[in-house]
């Protein structure tokens, strides 16, 4: 029993310094500490370092003894290694925490951050005093992280006392739906939470919400939301809302969009706004529509040899406009084969954003080898998946006879041989029982 009582209190021991040091299963966090060079000034192009950093991470406040259990590597520099409490768990998601050897990491980047007034009108009430608040006298950090697989992306706004290592995170903002792929015409729905320390003294002046749309170069504001005022901001954008009962419920701040369209692919900017703070995240929303496809004339006309056909093949009402079209021919014995692109046209845009493209094809037997006729199909292969679209074509007055018809005309050479033997065998006995003066004689020969 001592002995059993020994190992059982050394697995204690190791268990409560496992997680002590790894902070309930939250990873440690290999990052890019970025910033503007001293001594250069403001700018366009403003010369940026950076420096290998770490993150150990946990839920609880760090105490003397987790600290102590943590070992940080000796090749990053000790003022570039961070202990972070963060009480949401945010960091803490299996995306961000690969398998033990993974050649995969996630992406992270600390950068200083600068608490400030905002200067939108929907966020403007939130920072109605002029006067900075004591609270804002200390180092902040913004941490901008990527998941693997694309799973999670957030943005947090960490505050740490003066020449202290520990921060602690006061806003958080993620996606679970970085990338967000979607057919025509179906509601999308595009992730975007946030959690806000209630202990900090921003907790509970305030928030404001913004959804911004770009696109190469192109900017729009799709919606906003002044949680102080509670009120919406007038955009010009339709068919968008948030769930306002989640929004102050559970901090869901997701888009919702009724219909997609294609205008919809682009680049969605999540913002929160708190007094002095914010932080966001971005989500890409891509359309993607597959092509119909038809091919003209319909039904194919019967093609003589000599002679040439021309096909088309429409593709209409596909996003985005990548499209690689081609044709197949199949002969009678199903054997399958490439006719190449043909004549491809450019693409034309349609009111609603979708795209078209057709392909012309000359049939001509002789020189594509098409026999007796077979099967035209042409093949559109497109980000939404693979179309195809069929058409029968037959080739009359070919020369050579197909497989079936020479086995008819060797059947039917058989019964001729076989019809005018028997008649020259029954001439042949008449003539002799006539010779033989027999008036009555029998068919059946000897």
């Amino acid at each position: 029993m001592p002995e059993i009582s020994t190992i059982y209190k050394i697995s204690v021991i190791a268990f409560t310094l496992f997680f002590g040091a790894s902070g309930s299963g939250c990873p440690v966090l290999e990052c890019w500490f970025v910033q503007e060079k001293p001594g250069h000034g403001g700018g366009f192009s403003v010369p940026m370092s950076q420096e290998k950093s770490l993150m150990f991470i946990r839920t609880e406040a760090y105490s003397e003894e987790s600290l102590s259990a943590l070992h940080p590597p000796a090749d990053i520099s000790p003022s570039r290694i961070y202990y972070m409490t963060d009480p949401a768990g945010t960091f803490c998601s299996a995306a961000l925490n690969p398998p033990k050897g993974s050649v995969n990491k996630p992406k992270c980047e600390i950068n200083p951050f600068m608490p400030h007034a905002s200067m939108v009108r929907w966020a403007s009430a939130l920072t109605d005093s002029a006067q900075s608040p004591v609270y804002l006298q200390a180092d902040w950090f913004s941490v901008a992280a990527q998941g693997l697989d694309e799973q999670l992306t957030l943005s947090n706004i960490m505050r740490a006392p003066s020449a202290s290592k520990e921060p602690q995170v006061i806003l958080s903002v993620s996606s679970k739906t970085p990338v967000v792929r979607s057919r025509l015409g179906e509601p999308v729905l595009l992730d975007c939470g946030f959690w806000v320390d209630a202990s900090s003294p921003v907790h509970g002046s305030g928030f404001s919400v913004e959804w911004r749309y770009q696109f190469r170069g192109e900017g729009r504001l799709v919606l906003a939301y002044d949680g102080k005022n509670d009120r919406f901001a007038e955009t010009s954008e339709t068919g968008a809302d948030i769930n306002i009962t989640g929004l102050y419920e559970k901090g869901n701040a997701s888009l919702i969009l009724e219909e997609s369209q294609v205008r919809h692919s682009g680049t969605y900017i999540c913002t929160v706004y708190l007094p002095h703070l914010l932080a966001q995240v971005a989500v890409d929303l891509e359309i993607v529509e597959p092509p119909s496809l038809s091919i003209y004339p319909s039904p194919l006309p019967l093609l003589v040899p000599g002679q040439a056909l021309v096909v088309q093949c429409e593709a209409s009402g596909f996003a985005p406009h990548t499209l690689d079209l081609s044709w197949e021919f199949s002969d009678a014995d199903g054997t399958s084969r490439s006719l190449g692109q043909g004549s491809v046209t450019g693409h034309r845009q349609a009111s609603d954003g979708t795209f078209s493209q057709s392909s012309r094809l000359e049939l001509d037997s002789g020189k594509l080898g098409l026999g007796r006729g077979g099967e035209v199909t042409c093949v559109a292969k497109h980000d939404g998946g693979t179309r195809r679209a069929a058409a029968t074509l037959s080739v009359i007055g070919v020369s050579a006879p197909s497989i079936e018809d020479s086995m008819a005309m060797v059947a039917v050479a058989l019964v001729l041989y076989g019809l005018i033997k028997f008649l020259s065998w029954t001439l042949s006995s008449s003539g002799d029982c006539y010779s033989a003066g027999v008036k009555t004689c029998s068919m059946t020969p000897d």
